[in-house]
């Protein structure tokens, strides 16, 4: 059986599971495995995992374009699950180029490729390239347009090292926004109160806006670009199909 079969096979397997079991399980088979934390998904994740597995290795990107809200949830969290959290920076020459050359808002006249490959991309790939394994918050209904078929479990070849692949679990993919939220509420655990203000998606505070009754979730992110293309690289493979 090939490669590919196999992880196919595991995948339809774990479409099944409750993202609890698929935790357990990739807790299971990496120790040198992440949760990458952002958001109101990856707390629950980080609930979830702390309760699996006391001590998971928790990591999130601090882009220095952030809500003050975000700041103030992402400590609150580290507080909160006692959780040694590894906050990961942009390269300063890089960004000190990029503003230099095109100043602080380029991403509205450009797309937000550039600035997210600096501040996001980049520092992401640096850490994934420590790893054997990471555990993101993707749901299947995040993105119509770049989330809709996404797997429980997946080769993440974007971020590999050389001769390895990174492999990358998605334990919530088929979970919806108000059972994340049933979960949050139920457990008591923290979130960003940005959300009470009607932001859903959120990221960088130049690039996110709250959403209006009957929008989309990720409307509220990069609005001006169109609605399809609405990932920042660090989840490209939903892109390039």
């Amino acid at each position: 059986m090939s490669e590919a079969l196999t992880l196919v096979d595991i995948d339809k397997k774990l479409q099944e599971s409750s993202p609890q079991e698929i935790l357990s399980y990739a807790l299971e088979q990496f120790d040198n495995i992440a949760v990458s934390f952002s958001g109101a998904e990856d707390v629950v994740l980080v609930d979830m995992a702390s309760k699996i597995k006391p001590g998971i290795k928790v990591f999130c990107l601090d882009t220095g374009r952030l809500h003050a809200e975000t700041y103030s949830f992402i400590e609150k969290v580290r507080q909160h699950y006692n959780i040694s959290l590894d906050i990961l920076f942009p390269e300063a020459e890089a960004v000190q180029k990029l503003v230099n050359e095109k100043g602080l808002f380029s991403f509205y006249e450009d797309t937000h490729s550039e600035c997210c490959g600096i501040r996001k991309v980049g520092p992401l790939r640096k850490k994934l390239l420590t790893l054997d394994a990471w555990v993101t918050g993707q749901r299947k209904d995040q993105s119509p347009g770049t989330r809709a078929a996404i797997p429980v479990i997946q080769h993440d070849r974007v971020f590999s090292r050389p001769g390895e692949t990174l492999t990358k679990f998605n334990p919530l993919v088929n979970w919806t926004s108000q059972q994340v939220w049933r979960y949050i509420r139920d457990n008591e655990i923290p979130y960003n109160p940005l959300h009470d203000r009607g932001f859903i998606s959120i990221g960088c505070e130049p690039c996110t806006r709250p959403v209006g009754p009957g929008q989309h979730e990720r409307e509220g992110r990069w609005w001006w670009e169109e609605a399809t293309k609405k990932e920042c690289g660090l989840h490209q493979s939903n892109v390039d199909k």
